[in-house]
């Protein structure tokens, strides 16, 4: 599966930062970062996705060895869809660092039928693409359903930073159909949300001041691999459940 192949048109390439910090860090930043931010015309939504992966896990397995190179499969839709409400597939790979998000919108109902039954694929370059993943990964099914309250905030004139902070993170490995609502069990401790920086250049000088003032360091963090490992320390039969529907 070639890196950077036919990698053109709405691709987006950025690289992302992200950060633990508690629901005070982020109460007491928020003065200053309002001073050069806004709340986007996304505002405040609900980010339902479902995760696709192989019986045997193989992408998250792969994921948390931090290899090179690695990719994911989702289906994302905001709120609780209706059969006809806008979703998107996404195609999310990410090279030393750098993430490449291959993309593409249609109806939930139709795009459930192209990731798991026999609908044709559309005759578009990035629906090829994500047909290619389909067919290289054998057996790519839902797997987990990823939840949470996302704020989103974009810099202020003609700036190209993002800021998201995502709070109440959850997920559930049953009922992997988005048109079932938004539950399922915490990924991370209460009063713990995550705030995500992106931009395809390094981050301005207030923002670097600000971080340190509150000492706030990036990590490296995944909603679907934590939740995976929710999963493996929590149950008696962490492989029978995770792989049970």
């Amino acid at each position: 599966y070639e890196i950077g192949s036919g990698l053109v048109g709405s691709e987006m390439c950025i690289r992302d930062r992200k950060y633990i910090v508690s629901d005070k860090q982020f109460a007491a930043m928020l003065p200053v970062l309002l001073q050069h931010m806004h709340v986007d015309s996304y505002g405040k939504s609900t980010v339902s996705s479902i995760y696709f992966d192989t019986a045997d896990m193989r992408l998250i397995r792969a994921s948390i060895e931090h290899p090179i190179y690695k990719e994911k499969l989702r289906l994302r839709c905001y709120g609780t869809p209706s059969a006809e409400s806008n979703a998107f597939i996404e195609l999310k790979k990410k090279y030393k660092g750098v993430v490449y998000k291959r993309r593409i919108e249609m109806p939930y109902a139709d795009a459930m039928e192209f990731l798991c039954g026999d609908a044709p694929c559309p005759d578009k370059q990035i629906a090829r693409e994500i047909d290619y993943a389909l067919r290289f990964y054998p057996e790519l099914r839902p797997s987990f359903g990823i939840f949470c309250e996302r704020t989103a905030y974009a810099e202020n004139g003609v700036g190209d930073l993002r800021l998201t902070i995502d709070e109440n993170q959850r997920y559930r490995t049953r009922s992997l159909d988005l048109l079932s609502g938004t539950y399922g069990d915490p990924i991370l401790p209460a009063g713990k949300c995550i705030m995500e920086l992106k931009t395809p250049h390094t981050l301005p000088l207030w923002l670097a001041a600000l971080l340190d003032e509150h000492r706030i360091f990036p990590t490296s963090f995944s909603k679907y691999a934590t939740a995976y490992n929710c999963l493996l320390y929590t149950s008696p039969s962490p492989r029978d459940r995770s792989l049970s529907r």
